[in-house]
């Protein structure tokens, strides 16, 4: 199915292309006349899981042959996929739901693909976080994808530190059965008061927003079970607040120090008195007094 012209010298064969095809989230009819018609016309399919993707296939009448791509062989079986990629054959990669390479192995085999000179291109469709921040009514010019959260302890508290600072709207995945830990520990990281929307089981019979914020959720699902998959959007951390927060840390910092502090990274002292200026909102000169003692 490349468009690529076919030259006379039939020792040479052209490499194949990966498609990274979207699938639905939910519902199926979320899925893009160009999938389907890829998925029919390539030499084979690289799912995730075969038995969920065999659904999707026979649902719109595919008989493409499968071959399993997950996370547990990711790295070898991604060398063997280019292996076919470079002998010519066209390979479609589907994750279980949603666009491949969004917090799945998909992005080993894109990586070895770019590697190898292999062609990549995506096929644009469902994707839970893209879903969820558009209905969320929470601020979707900028976000930070966070997925799911680190299963290692320190990592996972290093992630959370990381998310207090945060200024963007905060997306992350979750499973029913860690949904109340997790809203524990952000209400614990970023405050109870925070607002967010709990979205379940996007774009399916039982889809669901709650809007609330991070306290009334947690107290919610302490009383109510999580059922079906979730996506949190959790509002960034107020740029007022964190202005202010920073100002603070500056002030207990004595100009001197301050401007030190810049010079030790590198910076002469005029740009050094300009940062501390800027940081502490006020004029140079303030900054150029106070540090030479002329005040």
């Amino acid at each position: 199915m490349s468009e690529r012209s076919v030259g006379t010298d039939i020792k040479q064969q052209e490499p194949g292309i990966l498609y990274l095809c979207a699938t639905p989230i939910g519902n199926l009819e979320d899925i893009t006349f160009r999938v389907v018609k890829t998925l029919r016309e390539v030499d084979l399919i690289a799912a995730e899981d075969t038995r969920n993707s065999i659904k999707l296939l026979n649902h719109f009448g595919i008989k493409t042959p499968m071959t399993s791509y997950h996370e547990h062989n990711k790295v070898e079986k991604a060398r063997v996929l280019v292996e076919k990629l470079a002998a010519g054959k066209n390979i479609a990669l589907v994750t279980d739901a949603g666009t491949p390479g969004i917090s799945d192995p998909g992005e080993e085999l894109v990586r070895q693909c770019c590697e190898a000179g292999i062609q990549v291109t995506s096929l644009p469709g469902a994707a839970a976080c893209i879903t969820a921040v558009t209905m969320s009514g929470l601020a979707a010019r900028r976000f930070a994808f966070e997925a799911f959260l680190p299963a290692d302890k320190q990592e996972r508290r290093e992630i959370l530190d990381e998310l207090k600072k945060e200024m963007r709207t905060i997306i992350l995945y979750e499973a029913p059965h860690r949904l109340a830990r997790t809203l524990g520990e952000l209400v614990n990281a970023l405050g109870g008061g925070r607002r967010i929307s709990v979205c379940k089981e996007l774009t399916k019979r039982h889809e669901g927003v709650l809007r609330t914020t991070l306290g009334e959720a947690q107290a919610y699902y302490a009383e109510n079970e999580p059922r079906g998959e979730y996506v949190l959007v959790i509002e960034g951390k107020p740029r007022e607040e964190a202005v202010r927060e920073q100002q603070a840390q500056w002030e207990k910092l004595g100009v001197h120090e301050h401007v030190e502090m810049y010079i030790s990274q590198g910076m002469d002292k005029k740009s050094a008195m300009k940062a501390a200026a800027n940081d502490r909102g006020v004029s140079k000169r303030e900054i150029y007094q106070a540090y030479n003692g002329l005040e």
